[in-house]
């Protein structure tokens, strides 16, 4: 109720609500949305907006009640997450989860970007391809798609002989191909990504496939499955062949060190090993038992150190630098080890919420019946407050479904590409922890001398350092576009050199992304090496903090050497042509 302006409004159990004058009670609107109940509404203080949440569905939205529009819509995962994956620039994270949803989220603002809905049942797996926007899923539906994240698109499909139900996923650092492996099959599907046409089936394994990666420096596809070995295939060659690493018990995830010299192994009896690529041998173990033991359920007949279902890591990832690993599984903990002394550096709680199962340690003994846990009976013979039974047949509600409550769990970890923070995927939803806690503003350092016009007028007054700190702080793409094209050559190294290293990461990042539009190659190529080569001590220094802006240049500077070098090789005939052709002496 809004005491100011007389309104109230109303959510109702089937999705709908309605908004009110009072004290006449005249219905002014009256709208569906959502086919959950309403668990909460609000009005702000100028009761233009109104805010409905359906906890069901995880729906928030924002309703301008004046021009009937909306100001806000979002909605999360309605069921739990299994996978989710970092963007290449590290600015936003896509999650797969069991309502056969694929979103993409945006860091910053914790917003959803856009969802995919075209998967008809869950997504088990989600993975970026090395170059380009391109993401690739798997799902129970027995299909494997490609989304193509600049026009948000299905641009291909791969499918099996037979029906089955995708566990698993790998892409090739190239992007040529992507392997998917099944828990109804033990072997694993290669398809090509041009053609989108089944390319080979490599079978070997004698359990069900439960994990797949590729080496970052490409052609060798790791395997982990049940039966107690991981894999290593060769699938770019004519005849694709395998070395099998045995292990004691059932392989639960396999992570890849970047430099693709180890590769990290959990298994089901709670174990991490670590494996050099190069020898083939096993390099360190360590046992994560007691780390990732978690909380006793209300079910478990054993107490919570003897429990051994929560005893198993589930999922793993190195950071970016190869040096620590970050580990999860059943239970409420996700540890962090130091990979060359195995040592546990860190553990974090991800959830003290008493509603879920396995979050405490011990049981209240007032809670347990002789028909068992007072939390888990069912109750819906008797009579409540909000049902009224007066009448046979009369009852309310769904009658069928049971109280369960869901346990705490983590199903996937990835670090960021900066290797400055890593998410995870619980029952909770997506946690992301980074060790940048400060706020970034979008304009930057904004006042009220910083316009569009005294920003031309600086370019034209040939203050270009002053117009190009002033393009930033606009943050105006096409603005500093202007400026950029309008400074010439000869200036580049003396601005390279006057700049504030505050803007340093900005510019790098933007003549990084400036150059796969424009045609002013050398221009983009000086400003990268003034760049480099006058802030080279703080780029060092301070190389946790900016690797993303130079990732994002040392993918552009890559792109320009492979046009040239397909430009080359394409008229590299024609030019020893014309150079081998007769020629006259000119008077």
């Amino acid at each position: 109720y809004h005491v100011s302006s007389s309104l109230f409004v109303a959510g109702f159990s089937n999705g709908l609500f309605s908004l009110y004058e009072l004290p006449d009670f005249h219905l002014i609107q009256s709208l569906s949305i959502s086919q959950q109940e309403l668990s909460d509404v609000a009005i702000n203080q100028s009761g233009e907006w109104l805010a409905l949440g359906a906890a069901k569905l995880g729906q928030l939205l924002v309703w301008e009640w004046q021009s009937e529009s909306y100001i806000l819509k979002q909605q999360g995962h309605v069921d739990a997450l299994n996978d989710l994956v970092y963007s290449h620039e590290g600015n936003s994270i896509v999650t797969a989860a069991d309502d056969g949803k694929v979103k993409v989220w945006d860091i910053q603002s914790g917003f959803c970007i856009v969802t995919f809905t075209e998967h008809s049942s869950a997504v088990t797996a989600c993975k970026f391809a090395l170059k380009g926007n391109v993401l690739f899923t798997a799902s129970l539906d027995g299909s494997v798609r490609a989304w193509d994240l600049v026009r948000y698109r299905n641009f291909r499909t791969f499918s099996a002989p037979t029906r089955l139900s995708f566990s698993s996923l790998a892409v090739d650092p190239g992007g040529d191909v992507v392997c998917a492996g099944s828990l109804d099959s033990f072997n694993i599907y290669i398809w090509s990504v041009q053609t989108g046409q089944l390319l080979d089936q490599l079978a070997g394994h004698e359990g069900p496939v439960s994990s797949l990666a590729f080496m970052p420096s490409g052609g060798a596809l790791v395997s982990g499955s049940w039966d107690h070995t991981v894999r290593i295939w060769n699938v770019f060659d004519r005849t694709p062949t395998t070395e099998a690493l045995q292990l004691q018990s059932n392989i639960t995830d396999i992570a890849v060190r970047p430099d693709s010299k180890q590769i990290a192994v959990s298994t089901l009896d709670g174990q991490l090993t670590f494996w050099s690529l190069a020898e083939g041998t096993q390099s360190a173990s360590l046992d994560g038992r007691r780390d990732v033991s978690g909380g006793r359920k209300s079910s478990d007949r054993r107490t919570a150190a003897n429990a051994a279902g929560t005893k198993i890591f589930s999922c793993l990832s190195y950071s970016a630098d190869g040096t620590c690993i970050i580990a999860g599984g059943n239970s409420k903990y996700l540890c962090l080890y130091d990979v060359v002394t195995g040592g546990l550096l860190k553990k974090y709680t991800i959830s003290v919420n008493l509603s879920l199962q396995g979050t405490q340690a011990y049981l209240n003994s007032r809670a347990l019946t002789e028909a068992g846990p007072a939390g888990l009976l069912d109750d819906k013979s008797e009579p409540s407050f909000n049902e009224d039974r007066r009448v046979p047949g009369a009852g309310r509600g769904d009658l069928s479904s049971t109280r369960t409550q869901p346990e705490v769990r983590v199903t996937a970890v990835a670090f960021s590409p900066a290797g400055r923070a890593f998410c995870a995927a619980s029952t909770e939803g997506l946690l992301v922890y980074s060790l940048d806690n400060d706020l970034h503003f979008d304009p930057f350092e904004l006042d009220i001398n910083i316009t569009r016009s005294n920003t031309l007028k600086a370019v034209n007054d040939g203050l270009y350092l002053r117009a190009l700190i002033m393009g930033f702080r606009l943050n105006e793409n096409f603005l500093l576009k202007r400026i950029f094209e309008t400074i010439p050559l000869m200036e580049v190294t003396r601005l390279a050199k006057q700049l504030p290293t505050v803007y340093l990461a900005r510019l790098i990042r933007f003549v990084a992304q400036t150059t796969s539009v424009s045609p002013h190659l050398e221009r983009n190529l000086r400003w990268i090496e003034a760049l480099l080569n006058t802030h080279g001590h703080y780029l060092k220094t301070n190389m946790p903090a900016i690797s993303q802006e130079l990732r994002v240049a040392q993918k552009a500077i890559k792109t320009i050497q492979a046009d040239l070098a397909r430009i080359a090789d394409e008229n590299v005939h024609l030019l020893d042509y014309v150079l081998s052709g007769p020629t006259r002496k000119l008077d």
